[in-house]
Parts: structure tokens; C-alpha cells; sequence
């Protein structure tokens, strides 16, 4: 059988064979051109199988290949989040002295929901400890937030570009 013919009548089916199991229908196609510049080297005596076979073979190729870059990813991602440089650190200190300034600026009934919320309170718990409706908790910790965002734009003269209130 002519490769020609091959790739008149299989190139859609190949490419379409190769993106249901990468995704990627535009990698798909240059591993189906792969599969068929293989093929023009090799000239396999069953064509279409051989191609089948080859692109099997290269989606496997690309899942492992993606596999390690995911966990290099992971690796680097991890070392960030445990070895974070000394400026780093600094900036988290100050950032976070930064907050409790002007969280003490609030309300007295502001800090306390945000700090419970932060916590980790549920809105009921929250509504307890400030002796509050629940249904109101929503309400105040929109209306605190709101407070402690512009309090943080004013201390900081940044236009608020972080956002503490959440």
C-alpha cells in the first residue's frame, strides 16, 4: 500500500485517535505527523497498523514525559514553600505586623469576626461568642472586611492592591 494513499485515507482518523487520549488536538497532529515521518523511514509492510502502533507508542511517550514535569513542578513548588528566601520571610513579618496595626483600628466587634472567621468558626460559633444573631454574621463580616480593606488602603497609601480582608 502507498504511504501517500495511507495518509490521504488515515491522517483525521490518526489525529483524532491521538487527541481523545492527550487532549491537545494540536500536539495530536504533530504526533500523527510523527507516526507518519516514522513510517516514510521505516516503510512497514501493514501501514496502518504500524501507525496505529507508533501513535499509541507516542501518546505513552507524551504522558510520561508530562508526568515528569508535573513532579519536577511539584518538587520546586515544594522547596518554595519550605525554603522560603530570607526577603521572603521578612516581607510575611512586616505584612503581617502591618495587619494586626490595622486590625487594632477596627471595631472592637470587626476584629473580633474576622479573627474568629479566620479561626476557622462556623457562622453559628461566630454568632455565639459575639452574642449575635447567626443570620447577622454574614452581614457583619462583609461590612468588617470592607473596614479592615479600607483601613488597609489608607495605612498602607498602596491603593489596596493586597487584599487582607479575606
Amino acid at each position: 500500500m502507498d504511504l501517500e494513499q495511507v495518509y490521504r485515507e488515515q491522517y483525521r482518523s490518526l489525529v483524532g485517535f491521538i487527541s481523545k487520549r492527550i487532549g491537545d488536538r494540536a500536539r495530536a497532529e504533530e504526533l500523527a505527523q510523527e507516526a507518519f515521518v516514522r513510517a516514510i523511514q521505516q516503510q512497514p509492510k501493514h501501514p496502518r497498523t504500524w501507525l496505529y502502533t507508533v501513535a499509541a507508542n507516542l501518546v505513552r511517550d507524551e504522558a510520561r514525559r508530562a508526568a515528569v514535569v508535573r513532579r519536577k513542578l511539584r518538587l520546586v513548588r515544594q522547596e518554595v514553600e519550605v525554603a522560603p528566601a530570607a526577603d521572603e520571610t521578612w516581607s510575611r513579618r512586616e505584612r503581617s505586623e502591618r495587619v494586626r496595626r490595622v486590625l487594632d483600628t477596627l471595631a472592637p466587634q470587626d476584629r473580633q469576626a474576622l479573627l474568629l472567621k479566620q479561626e476557622g468558626l462556623s457562622y453559628a460559633e461566630i454568632a455565639a461568642k459575639l452574642g449575635l444573631s447567626r443570620g447577622s454574621i454574614g452581614t457583619t463580616l462583609a461590612r468588617a472586611r470592607q473596614r479592615l480593606a479600607a483601613a488597609w488602603q489608607q495605612a498602607s497609601g498602596e491603593g489596596g492592591r493586597e487584599d487582607v480582608a479575606r
